[in-house]
């Protein structure tokens, strides 16, 4: 194979230590001052580095979510929210997604600038040649049901591409580290598809190396091998638009996630198959999921002729239906990913001139959301999730296949994470402490002096089997009983 990419080459672009500004002065309840450094990021926001608080004092901060909590440095992905900004490498996301393409983001993720022309050829062939997957692990999607999630799938599958590349095992040789990036990053489109072709019952179709990142992934989705497919470039653009601007979002619940399972030396696939579990949680990967959910339940309950009720219900505090697809926890404005992919929504329901009565609940909503007083004041405006969830319904792309696009994309800045962490040789296991809120040193109750719990329900005609001890002691003896008589 010609003209591969030089795996030594792939240096990892390590964070620029932060700088320090003076002191903090931690006064506690004994009267002891205790010194902290103030430390500050390339944006100038502030951090207190306690490190030391807890050798120094024998206390810990109690920090639940981590949302005032910083656990790593990192030089990837930049988010402020309150001004609507999200950077990769320090290149605002609308310009990439806008006038770049998924390779440019990648490689940029990855390796810490823009390729050259000549660069850009090389790792675009070089994720191409890596799509395909051994034929034994095929044989693991025959294995689950014919109903199966396809995040269940992924999950099981991503981890056990281990068993097929036990090199991965070495976390610290820079070579296999990068080859071990390319191959997640260039099998997910493959296996994601695999997974969805498995639980329709239709026959996997291998990708092709003539097609690029969005345009392989719609062939595998929607070919069968009796007849050609068409990839159409318009609505595969719009795809990879949406790959881009989900590729990396800084320290949320899934990359947080495939860093603490890095930290302790676990391999790459086990790491990403983690990303992937924690992605499932509806609290995290599914929001564009339940924005559909929430357009077939208006749409059930009158169409958009339930509008103005069901944005009644939204205000009222005392209703728990609520609106998803507006606002963001990160950003307090505009999303700066929802104003491209507004343009793209557009665009896609142009092209196809497809009738749908969940596409015009969900532009009527988005007029109302943009006028309404209420929605402006609160900055509820659309996010990316609602945007993304309108056009991937659109293409043709099944609900249960959503978070496992988002899994396809994040990809790539879990492995940009992972990287970058394991070259910190400064880098410790993940170990939070707790707040311990239990009992302290209670005394041991033999079985048959205690009363029921209370804890799980006991049918009141439960009796015990005739074969049942009342203690370890005479379950071993017994054990040891029977084997002597035979």
């Amino acid at each position: 194979m010609p003209g591969v990419v030089n795996m030594e080459s792939g240096s990892t672009v390590l964070p620029s230590s932060p700088r320090q500004e003076g002191m903090a002065v931690l006064s506690m309840p004994d009267g002891q001052r205790v010194e902290f450094p103030v430390l500050l990021d390339s944006s100038g926001a502030k951090f207190i580095d306690i490190r030391k608080l807890q050798p120094s004092t024998g206390m810990c901060t109690f920090d639940p979510g981590f949302g005032s909590t910083a656990s790593c440095e990192s030089s990837i992905t930049y988010i402020d929210g309150n001004k609507g900004i999200l950077l990769y490498r320090g290149y605002p996301i609308e310009e990439l997604a806008a006038e770049g393409d998924f390779i440019d983001s990648t490689f940029l993720l990855l390796h810490g600038e823009l390729p050259s022309k000549q660069e850009k050829a090389l790792f675009e062939r070089e994720i191409k040649y890596h799509t395909l997957v051994h034929e034994q692990l095929i044989q693991f999607y025959r294995g689950f049901r014919h109903d199966a999630h396809p995040m269940a799938i992924m999950v099981g599958v991503v981890g056990a591409l281990a068993a097929f590349y036990p090199e991965v095992a070495e976390v610290r040789n820079p070579q296999q580290q990068l080859r071990a990036c390319y191959r997640l990053i260039a099998k997910m489109p493959t296996l994601a598809a695999m997974a969805y072709k498995t639980s329709i019952g239709q026959p996997i179709i291998y990708p092709r190396n003539d097609l690029n990142y969005a345009e392989n992934f719609l062939h595998m989705m929607f070919a069968v091998p009796s007849e050609r497919y068409e990839v159409d470039p318009e609505l595969a653009k719009a795809l990879e638009i949406i790959f881009i601007l989900h590729l990396d979002h800084e320290q949320n619940a899934s990359t947080s996630t495939v860093r603490t399972a890095g930290s302790s030396q676990a391999n790459p696939f086990a790491c990403v198959a983690s990303g992937i579990a924690a992605l499932w949680g509806p609290a995290h990967g599914g929001a564009n999921e339940a924005v559909l959910k929430m357009l077939e339940e208006i749409d059930r309950l009158g169409g958009v002729e339930q509008i103005p009720t069901m944005v009644a219900r939204a205000k009222d505090k005392n209703d728990s239906f609520r609106l998803m697809g507006f606002g963001h926890r990160v950003y307090k404005s505009y999303d700066p990913r929802a104003k491209l992919m507004r343009q793209v929504t557009y665009r896609v329901l142009e092209k196809l001139g497809r009738k749908d009565t969940l596409l015009d609940i969900a532009m009527e909503l988005e007029k109302i959301a943009l006028q309404d007083d209420y929605f402006v004041k609160r900055s509820l405006y659309p996010n990316v999730d609602f945007y993304s969830g309108i056009v991937l319904r659109a293409l043709g792309i099944p609900v249960e296949m959503y978070t496992v696009l988002f899994a396809m994309a994040r990809t790539v800045g879990w492995v940009a994470q992972w990287k970058e962490m394991v070259a910190d040789a400064t880098g410790r296991i993940t170990r939070p402490r707790q707040i311990y809120t239990g009992e302290l040193r209670r005394k041991f109750i033999p079985v048959y002096e205690r009363q029921l719990s209370g804890r799980i329900s006991v049918p009141a005609d439960f009796k015990e089997s005739s074969g049942f001890r009342s203690n370890l002691l005479s379950r071993l003896v017994d054990t040891s009983a029977r084997t002597a008589l035979r």
